[in-house]
C-alpha cells in the first residue's frame, strides 16, 4: 500500500491530492482502494485536527447564529432565557447564561449544549 505518516505540509498536500481523487468515485469499502481511501482520510483528519484545530464557538455567537439561521427574534428566546430585557442582557454580555438557560436553549432551540457551555 505504501502509505506514510503525514509529517509536513508537503506530505499533507500529497495526501489531500490522493484522497480527493476518491471523492468523485468512492471505492467499495473493504477493497484495496477502499482501505487506502479510509487510511488516507484518517491520516488527513488527524493532521488537520493537530494543525488546524477548530475552537468551540462562543456561547453568545452560537445563540446569534441560531437566531440568524432560524429567523428568530428576541421574542423567540423569551421561553428559553426569560423576559426580553434579560434576553438583551445575555445577548449584550451583561448577564451570563445560567444552567437553566443552557438547558432551555438546548431543548427549545436545538443549540448544542457544548456550544453554550463554552470553554
Amino acid at each position: 500500500m505504501n502509505i506514510h505518516p503525514i509529517r509536513t505540509k508537503a506530505d499533507y498536500k500529497r495526501a489531500l491530492r490522493e484522497v480527493s481523487a476518491y471523492f468523485d468515485d468512492e471505492p467499495e469499502p473493504g477493497s484495496e482502494d477502499g482501505d487506502r481511501f479510509e487510511i488516507l482520510a484518517t491520516l488527513v483528519e488527524a493532521y488537520e485536527s493537530k494543525h488546524f484545530p477548530i475552537e468551540a464557538p462562543d456561547p453568545i455567537e452560537a445563540i446569534r447564529f441560531r437566531m440568524e439561521q432560524g429567523g428568530l427574534t428576541v421574542k423567540d428566546l423569551v421561553p428559553s432565557i426569560g423576559q426580553p430585557n434579560r434576553v438583551y442582557e445575555v445577548l449584550n454580555r451583561k448577564r451570563g447564561l445560567t444552567l437553566e438557560m443552557i438547558r432551555n436553549l438546548h431543548r427549545n432551540l436545538g443549540i448544542p449544549a457544548e456550544s453554550l457551555i463554552g470553554a
